[in-house]
């Protein structure tokens, strides 16, 4: 299988197409590429039986698919823990790194580079990292775009996008830090948040990219 076939089914599978169907406008607005060219490799993916598609509503991982994007998500994910951890990179410099050492990956190497790191949950961008052989269930999280005013939420989880890494980095915007929506232009603008270090105004295009969990209120608990 072509890396590109690989990369495919890890950003299907990081949209959420183990348990839903995830639209061809998903994959575009994700990605680097045209409309076409999703369309394209997702003909070759469902000759291979690695998806299923449905018309005008998008395609879902089979059971073959998520085994192939969860192996190499957790590889990934374990490569990039070691280089935050122990080398000492920051979160939006990995992703590309980890790329390359997924694929030089043998199931020798990631039992090993699993215990070496204690066996991690979480990758440094919020995503979970599954036991060995495990399927991977992104937990179906809303995004900072769906949130709504006075809202107070957590950072749960980011697209590993590297334009998105170095976008909340510039911003200074963590894994885990709780923030308030202060305000939400409209016609897809900006919006607002705050914390006690800052208030930020982020964009439509990167708050769709974040995932978050909301506060519970009392009468919720």
């Amino acid at each position: 299988m072509t890396p590109n076939k690989e990369d495919y089914l890890k950003l299907i599978l990081e949209l959420g197409g183990g348990d839903d169907l995830v639209s061809n406008k998903e994959i575009v607005s994700n990605s680097d590429v045209t409309p076409a060219s999703v369309s394209e490799m997702i003909g070759k993916l469902v000759k291979e039986e690695l998806v299923t598609h449905t018309r005008y509503q998008g395609v879902q991982l089979t059971q073959k698919g998520l085994e192939k994007a969860s192996e190499l998500l957790r590889r990934h994910r374990l490569w990039e823990v070691f280089l935050v951890e122990k080398l000492g990179y920051q979160w939006n410099e990995v992703h590309q790194e980890a790329e390359i050492l997924e694929h030089a990956t043998s199931m020798e190497l990631e039992k090993r580079l699993d215990e070496f790191l204690d066996f991690p949950k979480a990758c440094p961008h919020g995503a979970i990292i599954p036991k060995i052989n495990d399927i991977i269930h992104e937990p179906t999280l809303a995004t900072l775009a769906n949130a709504k005013e006075n809202e107070t939420l957590t950072i749960a989880r980011v697209l590993d996008e590297k334009a998105l890494l170095d976008y909340l980095v510039f911003m200074d915007i963590q894994i885990n830090e709780q923030y308030t929506i202060k305000e939400k232009a409209l016609f897809d603008g900006d919006i607002t948040i705050a914390n006690e270090r800052h208030t930020l105004s982020i964009s439509h295009k990167a708050a769709q990219k974040i995932f978050v969990e909301t506060k519970k209120t009392e009468q919720e608990m």
